[in-house]
């Protein structure tokens, strides 16, 4: 029962509603106690030759006034527990949901999404449970059976009563044995499933990449044994399921044997009547549902209990990257000072970053270009927040940023990343997701600031076309261009662009760089790119390698040390010119 104090905090909260439920309960189980009562009275009246006519007509109306009641303060319980169980998966569902936007990256780099959704779904269903099924068998298996004994005491026989119940407490010991096994089950059961989420979303999300490598048919023998292993775990849950319904209804039969045998004596002896007898059967009828809800209750509350130990490992988590007290909550300028001593990843042996310092005046522009994993990215992501981390000091404003909130920090920075995401709505939305009240005028500029706007008017239904999942109907390039026009829409005090124009032509590049020239005169700007023409208008560059800074300058000073820069200037401009000729 340990479930119940665990979510003692919810019922506390909403103790009103869970009393009128049990309240409601009660009352259903007095009213239930009535059919029994008038069919035994019938019984002996008929046994007796007394039935009369007026007399059928009053039991038959108090046997429909029982109904009328039964209904209203089944309705009452329904209301009251079901909606409190509703209440609760809301507010669990919305504190899960709120928990992941806090998280950081080392959080999401621990566990997978398929994984995290198991636990917004599956767990929380089971936890629902709890407050709805489980309180109901809980008090509803007490209040029935407690109230319905009491009534085969006084109405029939305390003897037979107390004979017809001796298999009781070997419902409770199996019960309690089975409960045992079935939360370990369920656990392993749980884990299993949200493996198959995994397995299915990154499929899912993959199925491109799966086609293109011709790896169809090994995806999904991969899966399918998942899904097979899955189903084994899954039979072990139900054979241990299984098991208390029969158990059960063992224990029913045994009742109803004794209940016959021993009642039948009794009548023939004279110590009850017939009407009696059938009364009580009436009344061992009545305890099949508290006798299958006590089985029924040891699985919600396992597998609720094992589900609530799930989500609250995960509500347990702390962010590493937090506010301080009393933190900032605006940006009063934005120049960047940056000295990074070094910066080494989570888990990671080998540093990332070292010595990494630079100053960038407000409204000056910074390129940032090296090899692959020179740790170009790295800098921007330590400059977000996104590990707090590090050895150094990173200012904005001259003000160190762990000094700021996350909010006013993000607030001033549009940030275009090197994976494009798009929201499964049309284009119009995507562009001012970060600045909703925007009308129609602003994501036209912003769009003909990332040169797509004329890429959209080709499209039949123009900004109210939908982009698919993930904008899985666009181009890299229209994609990447959509990623920037949501950024610039906002008019960020800061604007980084990781990566953002490698899908485009030199053309397209050129227009959107003097596009943000114009818009974005006088404000901060930091490209990080792979083609060196996306930064030879910067104010500075630096040339990462291995985590350090190799280069920097200008792109003429660059171009003339003749270094790393130079060189694949000097590469990249063949390789346009081969391109163009080649056209």
């Amino acid at each position: 029962m340990g479930i119940f104090k665990k979510l003692g905090w919810y019922f506390k909260q909403e103790r009103k509603r869970y009393l009128i439920g049990i309240l409601a309960l009660v009352g259903t189980a007095l009213v239930n106690l009535v059919p029994p009562r008038v069919i035994g009275i019938l019984a002996d009246l008929f046994d007796q030759g007394h039935i009369t006519g007026n007399a059928t007509w009053w039991w038959i109306g108090l046997l429909l006034a029982a109904g009328i009641f039964q209904y209203l303060f089944r309705f009452a319980w329904r209301n009251m527990i079901w909606g409190g169980a509703a209440t609760l998966e809301k507010q669990l569902r919305s504190r899960l949901f709120w928990h992941f936007m806090q998280m950081d990256d080392t959080f999401f780099q621990r566990h997978r999404t398929g994984d995290l959704m198991a636990h917004a779904t599956n767990d929380l269903n089971a936890i629902q449970n709890v407050a709805g099924a489980g309180i109901l068998t809980f008090a509803d298996s007490i209040i029935t059976g407690g109230s319905t004994l009491i009534a085969m005491m006084i109405f029939v026989d305390w003897r037979l009563t107390l004979v017809a119940i001796i298999p009781l407490p070997l419902l409770a010991v199996t019960a309690r044995r089975l409960g045992m096994k079935l939360h370990a089950a369920f656990s392993e059961s749980q884990a299993a499933f949200s493996r198959l989420n995994d397995k299915t979303q990154e499929s899912v999300s993959g199925i491109k990449v799966i086609k293109t490598f011709g790896q169809d048919q090994e995806d999904v023998a991969d899966f399918n044994k998942i899904v097979d292993r899955t189903i084994l775990i899954n039979k072990r849950v139900n054979r241990l399921d299984s098991l208390f319904d029969p158990v059960t209804s063992l224990i029913i039969g045994a009742t109803y044997v004794i209940a016959i045998i021993y009642g039948g004596t009794m009548v023939n002896a004279g110590t009850i009547t017939i009407g009696s007898l059938i009364s009580f059967v009436a009344y061992v009828n009545a305890l099949i549902w508290p006798m299958f809800a006590i089985g029924r209750l040891f699985n919600v509350i396992e597998r609720g209990n094992a589900s609530y130990d799930r989500v609250q490992e995960l509500l347990q988590e702390k962010s590493e990257v937090v506010d301080k007290p009393n933190a900032i909550t605006k940006l009063s300028h934005t120049n960047i000072d940056y000295a990074l001593d070094h910066f080494t990843y989570p888990g990671a042996h080998k540093v990332t970053l070292q010595d990494i310092r630079f100053n960038l005046p407000e409204g000056r522009q910074l390129g940032i270009v090296g090899r692959v994993g020179a740790g170009k990215t790295t800098i921007i992501k330590l400059l977000l927040r996104e590990f707090d981390q590090y050895t150094g000091v990173i200012k904005i404003g001259g003000r160190d940023i762990r000094d700021y909130t996350l909010a006013a920090l993000h607030n001033a920075i549009g940030y275009v990343p090197q994976d494009n995401y798009l929201f499964s709505t049309d284009i119009r939305n995507n562009i001012r997701f970060s600045a909703y009240e925007k009308d129609q005028p602003a994501v036209e500029a912003a769009a003909k600031t990332s040169a797509i706007h004329d890429d959209i008017l080709q499209f039949a239904d123009q900004y109210d076309t939908l982009v698919g999942e993930k904008g899985v109907s666009l181009s890299g390039g229209q994609k990447q261009r959509l990623s920037i026009a949501r950024a610039v829409i906002a008019e960020p005090d800061i604007l980084i662009m990781d990566d953002a124009l490698s899908a485009v032509d030199a053309k397209t590049e050129e227009q959107i760089l003097s596009g943000l020239q114009e818009d974005r005169a006088n404000k901060t700007t930091i490209i990080v790119a792979q083609r060196l023409s996306s930064v030879m208008h910067a104010d500075e560059i630096l040339v990462l390698d291995d985590g350090r800074i190799t280069e920097r300058g200008t792109h003429d000073q660059l171009l003339a040390d003749h270094g790393w820069y130079a060189e694949m200037w000097a590469e990249q401009q063949l390789t346009q010119s081969m391109e163009r000729s080649d056209a």
